[in-house]
């Protein structure tokens, strides 16, 4: 093992490899609903709990050949997600505010010659690397860091080549490609497929940041040639492709920390070597189980679980880990046990999953452990409690997976693991990295509002948040977790003053005198 790592650092010291920081987005905010609607979008099972989403079986049409239009053509029987709007069993549609659109964290990338700096959302669930182009409409761009290839010297177009992401709502992301170097934390990857968005929906269009770099392997991803499929390499494979990479090398690890406690390690990724401090301070040797990749996840065996020190048995049971996910989904015979396992806890239909009492404790919570491959990994206590349901109860940070064949093991997991993502090896590879101190208040809201790209020298960011602005936005997010909302009066005479001088943050409004603002919801995953 000292050889591999040697080998990484050898690697690193020659191309001035650094870390990528996963920087947390500012405009998201927890919902746990949400967030599981967003699962049940993105991955098409059918909930196996009662609640208002559910799958309808529905008349689709394809279309008439080379037509981009759903009408004529053969047809026959799929499904969609719907809601349930009464209790007599009226339905509607699932829309973009129904479902979390916006990712925890987001991570800077540099595409095209000179450099184009964007904010992605790096997704070991999927396989497209997307970016909001300008092909896009205006209104559509407003906000974002837009890549322009017609800037890059060394972009070039893919003819005939198309791309297309659908979810289970009817909404889809697509565009047509080029290829052009991006690099990430140093590393070069030379004609990497570039997806530019041409049309989104809202649900894909509401995120915070400027498109996705998936991390899945090649066989997910969604590029087709002259209407035939034709899957891009993702960055990974392709960087391995180029042959000019050591084995040892042919890597990414991903870190993931609390945002609750504000003085916290920063989240990152590495590609092409091993943050090795990192494992020495776990004390334990990396666990290393073969994945999977036939389905294009990062997915191996996970045939076990612990709940409060006691084993239980899920005979032939996967897993994926995903980056993409913030929730872990498990089978419902585990989700029963864990809850069962947690005082007050129980299942909210209204709310269509587990809660449990905002006053627990952590030294409550049994410790949750789920199986990589033949080693046992603790989800930690933090991280069973995702988002406040209600005044009452948490929204739990695992769920039921419903019809999915597979248990789904998202940032709830990863954020208790130093993940390593061993492409070139097939391989996932883990060791603990648990938090000191298990906090069990909800994420105090981030203590500017100002766009995230501000402080990195991109996109459109203008406005810079002062001390008052920023004591207003907490105050803010903590009625929205609490209930409770208090101004003084001079803090009610500063907000008018400011209203009438046109000096309110972008985002913002007087809404009444007890309640001085109101930032505008962006509420996506």
């Amino acid at each position: 093992m000292e050889e591999f790592f040697q080998a990484q650092a050898k690697f690193q010291a020659a191309r001035g490899l650094t870390k990528v920081r996963a920087k947390p987005n500012q405009n998201y905010k927890r919902h746990g609903t949400k967030s599981y609607v967003y699962l049940l979008n993105r991955f098409g099972f059918e909930p196996t709990k009662p609640g208002p989403y559910h799958r309808v079986r529905t008349l689709q049409q394809r279309g008439l050949a080379h037509s981009h239009v759903a009408v004529g053509g053969r047809a026959g029987f799929g499904s969609r997600l719907a809601k349930q709007l009464d209790s007599e069993g009226k339905t509607g549609e699932v829309t973009a505010e129904d479902q979390q659109n916006d990712s925890e964290y987001l991570c800077e990338v540099e595409i095209g010659t000179p450099a184009q700096k964007v904010l992605l959302d790096f997704d070991t669930g999927s396989s497209d690397l997307w970016v909001f182009s300008t092909e896009l409409d205006k209104a559509i761009q407003k906000g974002h860091t837009i890549f322009d290839p017609s800037k890059s010297s060394t972009f070039k177009k893919l003819p005939d080549e198309t791309w297309q992401i659908s979810y289970g709502d009817g909404s889809s992301a697509s565009g047509d490609c080029g290829s052009d170097n991006v690099t990430i934390g140093g590393l070069v990857i030379k004609d990497q497929t570039i997806e530019l968005a041409s049309k989104l929906a809202d649900q894909f269009a509401k995120g915070t940041g400027d498109g996705l770099l998936g991390l899945a392997f090649p066989a997910i991803n969604t590029v087709k040639k002259g209407g035939a499929a034709a899957p891009a390499q993702t960055p990974v494979a392709n960087m391995i492709t180029q042959g000019d990479i050591p084995k040892e090398s042919q890597l990414f690890t991903s870190a993931f920390y609390s945002e609750r406690d504000a003085d916290g390690p920063e989240s990152f990724y590495t590609f092409g070597y091993i943050d090795n401090d990192l494992v020495k301070s776990s004390g334990q040797e990396i666990a290393w189980t073969k994945i999977d990749s036939s389905q294009g996840f990062w997915m191996f065996d996970s045939a076990k679980v612990s709940i409060g020190g006691k084993e239980m048995t899920v005979a032939g049971n996967k897993a994926i880990a995903d980056t993409g996910t913030t929730l872990a989904l498990v089978s419902d015979e585990v989700c029963d046990a864990l809850y069962k396992a947690i005082p007050g806890a129980k299942y909210d239909e209204h709310n269509q999953g587990y809660v449990f009492p905002l006053t627990t404790k952590p030294e409550d919570l049994p410790e949750f452990k789920v199986a990589v491959g033949d080693n046992l990994f603790v989800i930690q206590a933090e991280d069973l409690a995702f988002a406040p349901a209600d005044d009452k109860y948490w929204y739990g940070g695992v769920q039921s997976r419903g019809s999915n064949s597979f248990d789904i093991l998202g940032d709830a997991f990863l954020k208790s693991v130093y993940a390593i993502w061993d492409q070139g090896n097939e391989r996932f590879g883990a060791v603990p990295k648990i938090e000191k101190t298990q906090n069990l208040t909800p994420p105090k809201a981030h203590s500017s509002c100002y766009d995230s790209r501000h402080d990195s020298g991109i996109g459109n960011g203008k406005h810079v948040v002062d001390e008052f602005e920023a004591q207003q936005v907490r105050k803010l997010m903590e009625f929205l977790y609490t209930g409770d909302y208090s101004s003084t009066a001079s803090e009610k005479k500063e907000t008018n003053d400011r209203k009438e001088n046109g000096q309110l943050p972008p985002g913002t409004h007087e809404t009444n005198d007890d309640t001085s603002l109101e930032t505008s919801e962006r509420s996506h995953d």
